[in-house]
């Protein structure tokens, strides 16, 4: 081989073929640093190893592409799974969840009482709750709850997810709150289910709501809903709530009064205060607002409502059970209820009613500011004489028993006064007034009701006639109640026709009346008796308002006065109160007792009868006297 075939490569042997990998290194392009031809591998090879690693890289790329996928395939295919089986226990569990009936909480209502203009006396019962058909609760009240508490619930399916990120966000953001629950979780949570915060507890809330929501109408939920809620102040129920904060009956509720209520069911724990506490009432009134904004733009009120709204005054509490002394009205009402019912009074107090009484509450309330003017409490007054010495009322019994020493009036720092008023209806027997004490809470006895008042010379006008049943035995009762005694006189008053008394007027529940009174009367006197008792009385009405019964020994006095309208009876007595183990002692009046009786009987007359619409006392004659004759009739026994 010479110089130029090794040159261009075309020898033969080891040298052929060395030549032979140079041209085909040269062919493929060489190898960086060595020029064409030469270099290990050459550009060629370069390019060989690249691709294949492009052709890996795409294979991987592959690979994981296909893991991924199924990857992904097999998780989608596990929640699939668990959703169909979530849905499927869902459905199992909705199949399977039954409604429960309102636990026994919820059932328990109170009754309440009124007197015979609709005004509030009190309530009895467990809780204060009353329930009311949904036709008496105005539309637009029914509108506000749904404007503060759940605005879809119209058209929700019983829950509602919007309402529960809405109330997310508000609570994140400060907004006006709305609480994430939907009236019928709401139902549901307060009347049918335990009050315990479980998820299990929760997941059976919604269940529960979604098929009450597809059993039963919106307005049966919303009915069951306004009945249960509580609305702070011990109400639980729109009427209790009602009559706790503007004294007056759901169906009677405006406008303003229906939104403030709804917006007190946010947080009536602290609402409830509103009124009293200038920062919660200005929290209330910007919620009452926004309740009210929300209602304008449903279009449950119209405009001009909107803009004539006025933030409603609240009231305070009612008297308790126990306070002042219109528990004695309760009592009687409540004896008598039960007993036209045929229930027992706790039954009564339980069963959600409405008592209407005979009472009327201002004459009742005028009673017990006069009786209270230094009666019904231990008397310090001074008479203005030396201990022992005799007052004129004193003298004026020693005198009519012949001059037999009676027990002296005298002046005494122990000495307890009690009042005791009724007022009643001639030939009909309701009773209007009942005063039986000052207090219940420290003397629940009634003494208009159940004292035994020593009668004397009261039961004077009846001792020559022949009374019959039911006051045959009037005369032989030495200490008759004061409302007995009062009843014979209304006998009197009433041409001898007795009328039994009653208390209440009617009871109704949920709308329904269930009991209605009708007078119950039947002769107990002759008419001329009745009319010998208004002369003998007549003839002695110049006499002095407030004497002694000269029988009773100066320890009672009684006044009664009446016209066919309306008889009525005070009855004065005193004693030592007890002491320790040491009973009570009847005890001799103050010598002021008389004018005390005067000034009772006089106010309360003037309050019932001078301000009855259409009476005039002036002008309408009394029973047994002359045409003509009009004054009112004076037993001043």
């Amino acid at each position: 081989m010479n110089g130029a075939d090794a040159g261009t490569g075309t020898g033969t042997g080891a040298g052929g073929t060395g030549v032979a990998v140079i041209a085909d290194d040269h062919d493929r392009g060489g190898s960086p640093g060595h020029g064409p031809g030469r270099g290990r591998h050459g550009v060629g090879g370069r390019g060989r190893l690249l691709a294949g690693l492009r052709r890996r890289l795409v294979k991987r790329r592959i690979r994981i592409r296909r893991t991924r996928g199924r990857r992904v395939r097999r998780a989608l295919v596990v929640l699939l799974a668990l959703l169909a089986n979530l849905v499927g226990a869902a459905v199992v569990a909705y199949h399977l969840t039954k409604i429960p009936e309102p636990h026994p909480e919820t059932a328990m209502q109170s009754t309440v009482f009124v007197d015979d203009h609709g005004d509030y006396l009190g309530r009895r019962g467990p809780v204060d709750r009353q329930e009311v058909p949904l036709s008496q609760v105005p539309r637009y009240v029914q509108e506000a709850v749904i404007a503060a508490e759940n605005r879809s619930f119209r058209t929700d399916t019983g829950i509602s997810p919007k309402a529960i990120a809405r109330a997310a966000w508000a609570t994140v953001s400060g907004g006006d709150r709305q609480g994430g629950s939907t009236i019928t979780q709401q139902y549901v949570k307060n009347a049918l289910l335990s009050p315990e915060q479980t998820l299990s507890r929760k997941a059976r809330e919604a269940l529960i709501s979604i098929k009450l929501d597809r059993t039963r109408s919106k307005d049966e939920i919303l009915q069951g809903y306004l009945n249960t809620v509580y609305f702070g102040r011990g109400a639980a129920g729109i009427q209790s709530a009602a009559r706790n904060y503007f004294g007056v009956d759901a169906k009677d509720l405006t406008v303003s009064q229906g939104a403030a209520l709804a917006s007190v069911i946010n947080i009536p724990s602290y609402y409830e205060k509103a009124g009293s506490d200038p920062k919660v009432t200005a929290k209330l009134v910007d919620r009452w607002e926004w309740v009210l904004d929300a209602m304008a733009d449903s279009g449950a009120i119209t405009s001009a409502q909107r803009a004539g709204a006025r933030f409603p005054a609240f009231r305070f509490y009612p008297p308790g059970d126990t306070d002042g002394q219109r528990q004695y009205l309760i009592d009687a009402a409540a004896s008598e209820a039960a007993d036209r019912l045929g229930i027992t009074e706790d039954q009564l107090a339980r069963g959600g009613y409405t008592v209407r009484t005979t009472f009327d509450l201002t004459a009742q309330d005028a009673t017990a500011e006069l009786a209270a003017d230094g009666t019904d409490k231990k008397t310090g007054e001074k008479s203005g004489k030396k201990t022992g010495e005799k007052t004129a009322e004193a003298k004026a019994a020693e005198a009519k028993a012949g001059g037999k020493k009676q027990a002296e009036v005298t002046a005494s720092g122990d000495v307890r006064v009690h009042t005791a008023v009724v007022a009643l209806v001639p030939g009909d027997g309701a009773v209007r007034v009942l005063y039986g004490g000052a207090d219940y809470a420290s003397q629940p006895f009634n003494d208009a009701r159940d004292g035994a008042v020593e009668a004397g010379t009261a039961l004077e006008p009846f001792s020559s006639m022949k009374l019959l049943a039911p006051l045959t035995d009037l005369t032989r009762t030495a200490a008759p109640t004061p409302l007995r005694l009062a009843s014979a006189y209304a006998t009197a008053a009433a041409h001898g026709v007795y009328a039994t008394p009653y208390t209440v007027a009617k009871i109704t529940r949920a709308g329904r009346t269930l009991y209605e009174a009708h007078p119950r009367t039947r002769t107990a006197m002759t008419r001329a008796d009745a009319g010998t008792v208004a002369k003998f009385l007549y003839g002695r009405s110049d006499a002095p308002l407030a004497t002694q019964t000269g029988a009773a020994g100066l320890r009672t006095l009684w006044q009664t006065t009446y016209d066919e309208h309306l008889t009525l009876t005070v009855a004065l007595f005193a004693e030592h109160p007890a002491k320790g183990k040491k009973a009570a002692l009847p005890a001799p009046l103050p010598y002021t007792a008389g004018s005390r009786s005067l000034s009772v009987a006089e106010g309360v007359w003037s309050k019932i009868v001078g301000t009855a619409e259409g009476h005039d006392p002036a002008a309408e004659p009394n029973p047994g006297l002359p045409t003509g004759q009009t004054k009112p009739i004076l037993a001043t026994r």
